[in-house]
């Protein structure tokens, strides 16, 4: 029988976090994926700026590798046509741009309204631009959301959250997954810096303070518990590969797994793809674009297809 999220919480200790391997995946199994398009996730991807369209991209093509079965993407107007064109396999959104070109964040209701109703989950961050739009945009969207509609923040969307209000963040509790870098961890716990040696306790203290689902470098921390991504190195930190994991976990929240167990696979399947890759071309030198093949090759490995 697959293991339920209870049954593979740490407990809380610092000192002993879960190693993320095959077997424990294998035991924690995935929702089935069956049926239409629609009954296997219908997913939204909000980001993107006329200088950094590829970013939803990616995290698009990404949900969709992992099982996802319809795609819609919002974007800054000025991209949405020609991304919708790129990418056939999803629905485009244009949103209103400033002159950077960059999402300013208006009119969400009458342009996002319907998209956010059908979807199983929504991703905010990838290829945002930050500043007022991005804060926005973000508190936008959490008042759009249903009380149980899951969402993933993620790059630009995670930095702006100490500038949104009090009463967006409040909403997002509880089923919100963050996916920082080190440097966006620091700054929700307004500091220079977050060394290597403090990542888990941080990743900890974050995910305790917004009740969320964070993953940052090997970590994944949630409910008072750590989980250690034993797999992965060095080429994984390439341009795009945050949009692929944050992808990855849109689409396998949006089959229906709870946002612990899809980050939690997630980042094994990601990292297990980026040593497929480091094996063929070598440690560093491989693409985001080409981790996206891998996930799904790497999950039905797992038994996750």
């Amino acid at each position: 029988m697959p293991e339920s999220d209870d049954a593979v919480t740490t407990g809380g200790d610092l000192g002993s976090p879960r190693p993320v391997t095959p077997d424990l995946l294998r035991s924690w199994a995935l929702p089935e994926p069956a049926g239409t398009k629609y009954a296997r996730g219908q997913v939204l991807v909000v980001g993107g700026s006329c200088t950094t369209p590829g970013a939803v991209m990616l995290a698009g093509v990404s949900a969709l590798r992992m099982g996802a079965g319809r795609l819609s993407v919002a974007t800054a107007a000025g991209v949405a046509t020609q991304l919708a064109v790129a990418l056939p396999e999803c629905g485009t959104v244009p949103l209103p741009q400033d002159a950077q070109g960059s999402i300013t964040g208006q009119r969400l209701d009458e342009l996002l309204g319907d998209e956010v109703a059908r979807a199983n989950a929504v991703l905010v961050g990838p290829g945002l631009m930050g500043g007022s739009g991005t804060v926005r945009l973000v508190s936008g969207i959490a008042g759009m959301l249903s009380e149980d509609l899951p969402v993933v923040l993620d790059a630009a969307a995670v930095t702006t959250l100490p500038d949104v209000d009090r009463a967006s963040v409040e909403a997002l509790r509880g089923r919100l997954v963050l996916t920082p870098n080190a440097h966006e961890l620091a700054r929700l716990l307004d500091v220079d810096e977050v060394g290597e040696d403090a990542l888990a306790a941080a990743t900890l203290r974050i995910a305790g303070e917004l009740d969320a689902v964070v993953a940052c470098g090997p970590w994944v921390g949630a409910d008072g518990g750590l989980w250690r991504i034993a797999t992965g190195d060095t080429g994984l930190g390439t341009s795009g590969s945050g949009d692929v994991l944050s992808g990855a976990i849109l689409g396998l929240v949006g089959r229906g797994a709870s946002p612990l167990q899809a980050t939690v696979w997630a980042k094994h399947v990601h990292a297990a793809a980026g040593d497929v890759l480091a094996a063929r071309w070598g440690r560093v030198g491989y693409l985001a674009s080409e981790i996206e093949p891998e996930l799904p090759l790497v999950m039905r490995s797992l038994g996750g297809d």
